[in-house]
C-alpha cells in the first residue's frame, strides 16, 4: 500500500517528561515520536498544569496565538498557549493555559485528595480550546487522536459545533480508551455547561452523569476510529465490542508500523 504523509495531531491530558500520572503520559510521549519518525508532521497539545516547571522545560508564550477566550456559562476564560520543544525527538508541543484553571499545586485532585468541583469546566476549557488553538495555528490535521478522559469532549465538538469548520474537514479522529482513571463524576450540570449552548439534548445525553466511563462511552459514540488500551476494563471492553467502527488493540510493539497502517486505513474512507 502507498502511503502519504500525514498530519496528526494528538490531544492528551499528560505526557511524559513533562507530566506522567499515568499510561496516557508515557504513550503520549512515544507514540507522536514514533509516527514522527514514519515522516509524519505532528503537533501534541496538553494543559499547562500548575505541576509543569516552565523555566525547567522552557515553555515560552506564543504571542501570535494570543487573543483568544473560551466561554462557559456566559463567562469568557481567556487563553494562553504556550511551547516547547523535545529536543531529542524534535518535537513542538503546545501547552493550554489559563491561570484560574491550571495554576494549581495538584492536577486533578488536592492536597487531601478531593476531586476539584471545577473538573467539569477545566475539561470544557481545554477541549474547545484545543480546537480552537488548531483553528488560530490554521494547521488542518489528517487525524485528531485523542487520549483519556480529559479530551473526551472533542470527538462530540468536532461532530457538532465545529463540523463546517474548514481546518477539520478532512479529519478523522481517532480515541484512545484507557483504565477508569476516577471513580467521581463531573457533576449534574456537566451536560449543560459542555453543551455551549448550541448541542442538542439528544447529543448531550451520552455524557450525563459524567464519570470516567461515560465520558469514555461519550467519546467512542462521536469518534471515526478507537484504540483499546491494555489497561482498559472489561466493561468498556465488552460495549466498544458493539459498535461498529474501525479498533486497534493497543500492543506496545511496532507502534509507528502499526498506527501508521491504521491511521492510512481511516484516512482512505474519505476517498
Amino acid at each position: 500500500m502507498q502511503r502519504t504523509k500525514k498530519r496528526v495531531l494528538y490531544i492528551c491530558s499528560e505526557m511524559n517528561p513533562y507530566l506522567n500520572l499515568s499510561s496516557v503520559g508515557d504513550l503520549a510521549r512515544i507514540l507522536p515520536e514514533k509516527i514522527q519518525q514514519k515522516d509524519h508532521e505532528i503537533r501534541v497539545l496538553m494543559p499547562r498544569f500548575g505541576l509543569i516547571n516552565e523555566r525547567r522545560n522552557r515553555l515560552h508564550e506564543v504571542v501570535r496565538l494570543s487573543g483568544i477566550n473560551i466561554t462557559i456559562d456566559d463567562n469568557d476564560n481567556p487563553l494562553t498557549i504556550k511551547v516547547a520543544s523535545l529536543t531529542e525527538a524534535k518535537m513542538q508541543v503546545y501547552f493550554l493555559d489559563n491561570e484560574d484553571y491550571f495554576h494549581r499545586k495538584f492536577a486533578f485532585k488536592g492536597e487531601n485528595e478531593e476531586f476539584f468541583l471545577d473538573n467539569d469546566e477545566r475539561t470544557i476549557f481545554f477541549c474547545k480550546g484545543a480546537l480552537e488553538t488548531v483553528k488560530k495555528l490554521g494547521w488542518a490535521p489528517d487525524i485528531i487522536h485523542c487520549n483519556g478522559w480529559m479530551t473526551s469532549l472533542i470527538p462530540l465538538y468536532l461532530k457538532t459545533i465545529y463540523k463546517d469548520e474548514p481546518v477539520f474537514k478532512n479529519a478523522k479522529v481517532v480515541y484512545t480508551v484507557f483504565d477508569n482513571q476516577f471513580e467521581e463524576c463531573l457533576g449534574k450540570d456537566f451536560s449543560r455547561k459542555a453543551s455551549l449552548n448550541n448541542i442538542n439534548d439528544e447529543d448531550m445525553e451520552h455524557f450525563n452523569n459524567a464519570d470516567c466511563l461515560k465520558l469514555y462511552k461519550g467519546a467512542a459514540r462521536f469518534s471515526d476510529a478507537l484504540v483499546i488500551h491494555t489497561d482498559a476494563t472489561s466493561e468498556m471492553k465488552k460495549y466498544l465490542s458493539k459498535l461498529t467502527i474501525p479498533t486497534l488493540d493497543h500492543k506496545d510493539e511496532d507502534l509507528g508500523e502499526v498506527y501508521t497502517e491504521f491511521y492510512e486505513n481511516l484516512t482512505n474512507q474519505r476517498n
